[in-house]
């Protein structure tokens, strides 16, 4: 079977396409994953070079009474044209897209093609991307169960958020021998996506003070806009840690890690759950629809509380001019302020 994946423009709709190709891949199967322009796709699967691919120019969907509509359109309809000549070539018998606007114009191009489309939907609050495309799918696959009533109208599969198969747990000494730290020390996980939060890390960096007494190190994927910045604030507080803008092999930092600070993507949970991964989930503000804030809601509920996957989480007081963090005594959350 031939099969087209739609999956770029962010970590959280590509990286559990990478998965679903892994898997079909694996048993025989022909797959062509269609991605955006962006550098963050080329630079995810620089690692998974095995895969076909092609990039589609369509942009997020702006205002419509934005300018910048007039553009949206026109890439549109080239990724639509650009679709339609791919798959005269590869002849896919299915497209499933994986959210946001990079998977529109494949899954169009599909059902103009009579072929079966499907498009899966991680977060618990759908985007405007699937709410559109749902309605010429054969089926909707989910992530959270909760998402199901935004589609009424859609025949829906709960399938969870599938993660990518190298994502397995390694042995935490030669994890953290990878990364250059010590085994010796709780070792913290700051992360903020694929393209980094420079809320999290302006946080981190006003909370360092605080670390000076504390047997602790930390990893910290801070996007490339930070990276210096933030390396430069452990240097002079004297905290060791392992900075990088991106970390390619995210079995190792998951394995390193005692807990985590991040957002709170879909598809970030599911890897922290994968690991058994206790920390602090600051869900980004402005996500469309606070659909973070949801799926932080929604994963606490999951855990209980003697659960190792117990995670507290910042709701919507969290805003990138945060100042400082208030840890509750004998709490299992905490508030930004």
């Amino acid at each position: 079977m031939n099969t087209v994946i739609a999956c770029g423009g962010t970590g959280g709709h590509l990286f559990p396409g990478i998965a679903v190709a892994e898997v079909l891949r694996d048993r025989g199967h022909e797959v062509m994953l269609l991605i955006s322009e962006k550098d963050i796709d080329a630079l995810a699967l620089s690692s998974h070079r095995s895969f076909r691919f092609e990039k589609l120019p369509t942009i997020g969907l702006p205002s419509p009474f934005s300018p910048t509509i007039l553009g949206f359109i026109r890439r549109f309809y080239e990724s639509l044209s650009l679709c339609r000549s791919i798959y005269r070539k590869f002849k896919p018998q299915v497209v499933l897209g994986m959210g946001g606007f990079t998977s529109t114009a494949p899954v169009l191009a599909g059902k103009m093609r009579g072929i079966s489309t499907f498009i899966h939907e991680s977060n618990a609050v759908p985007g405007k991307a699937n709410r559109l495309t749902a309605r010429i799918v054969r089926a909707v696959m989910l992530g959270f169960k909760e998402c199901a009533p935004f589609f009424p109208k859609a025949h829906t599969e709960i399938t969870g958020t599938p993660i990518r198969t190298e994502l397995k747990r390694l042995d935490r000494q030669v994890a953290l021998q990878k990364l250059g730290l010590r085994d010796d020390l709780t070792t913290l996980l700051v992360m903020g996506g694929s393209q980094g939060a420079s809320g999290i890390n302006q946080a981190m960096i006003k909370a360092l003070a605080f670390f000076q007494s504390i047997a602790l190190q930390v990893i910290h994927l801070s996007g490339a806009r930070d990276e210096r910045l933030v390396a430069d604030n452990y240097r002079r507080e004297n905290i060791s840690a392992y900075v990088a803008p991106f970390h390619h092999r995210m079995e190792e930092v998951y394995s390193a890690a005692s807990f985590v600070v991040a957002r709170a993507g879909a598809a970030s949970l599911a890897e922290f759950a994968a690991f058994s991964l206790p920390g602090i989930l600051i869900p980004f503000p402005y996500a469309a629809d606070d659909h973070q804030t949801r799926n932080a809601e929604i994963y606490v509920s999951r855990s209980g509380s003697n659960s190792p996957q117990r995670i507290g989480a910042l709701w919507r007081n969290a805003r990138p001019q945060d100042s400082g963090i208030n840890r509750e005594s004998g709490a299992d959350r905490a508030d930004v302020y």
